[in-house]
């Protein structure tokens, strides 16, 4: 999946204006972008606390890197609007059924082969905070395809209110990670689930560096 020249300019400008917003109006910080490579196919993985996360990771990435995409996965009630339809496609989201979806699947495996995509591994919100135990599912695409994985920790935009003047978050991109010894291991459902443990580690360090660290343990 490639994005037209026009398609990547209404990007670039609707992530400008958003960072305004976030950036300007208020004081969403960005740490770490340098840890994400200007090409190659790259996962974003991010702990899940808002739904600002879907408008907000654009920015920090774009705003790096202009006129790029970064894709992502959406569950379908979201496209069921014509208009909400188009803007989230337009804005690089694509939609997945709940379940298991076998289409979004070779979607999103096509697309992190040399492309940015941003995947929550929770699978769901946790507006107080609290780290989430990984999807297995996450490990599955990460052992398949290979992509570099930027763990990315977001924090305070539970805590948001739209409009909103001077409030705080921070997102923190750490290092990639690195998987070898575990490729070599089997592709069944043990491996899969170390991946992603491995993912949620290192985005609860960058969380514990923030001094924002929540589990549910």
């Amino acid at each position: 999946m490639k994005a037209s020249s026009p398609r990547l300019f209404w990007v670039t400008f609707s992530a400008y204006v958003i960072g305004f917003y976030a950036s300007i109006i208020n004081r969403f910080r960005v740490k770490g972008v340098e840890n994400i490579p200007p090409k190659g196919g790259v996962l974003l993985a991010s702990n899940h606390i808002s739904a600002y996360e879907t408008i907000f990771l654009p920015w920090a990435v774009i705003g790096k890197y202009p006129m790029q995409m970064l894709w992502a996965p959406a569950k379908e009630e979201l496209f069921e609007n014509r208009l909400q339809r188009w803007l989230y496609s337009s804005w690089g989201a694509f939609p997945v059924k709940r379940g298991r979806d076998v289409r979004a699947g070779k979607v999103l495996n096509d697309l992190l082969k040399d492309q940015r995509v941003m995947l929550f591994p929770e699978g769901t919100r946790h507006k107080d905070g609290v780290l989430g135990k990984g999807n297995r599912g996450v490990g599955k695409i990460i052992y398949d395809v290979r992509p570099l994985v930027v763990p990315t920790a977001l924090i305070g935009l539970n805590c948001w209110k739209f409009p909103g003047f001077g409030q705080e978050a921070v997102v923190v991109f750490g290092k990639p990670l690195d998987f070898s010894d575990l490729y070599e291991l089997e592709d069944c459902k043990e491996t899969h689930q170390m991946i992603v443990d491995r993912v949620m580690a290192a985005i609860a360090d960058l969380l514990k560096g923030e001094g924002a660290y929540v589990n549910k343990g």
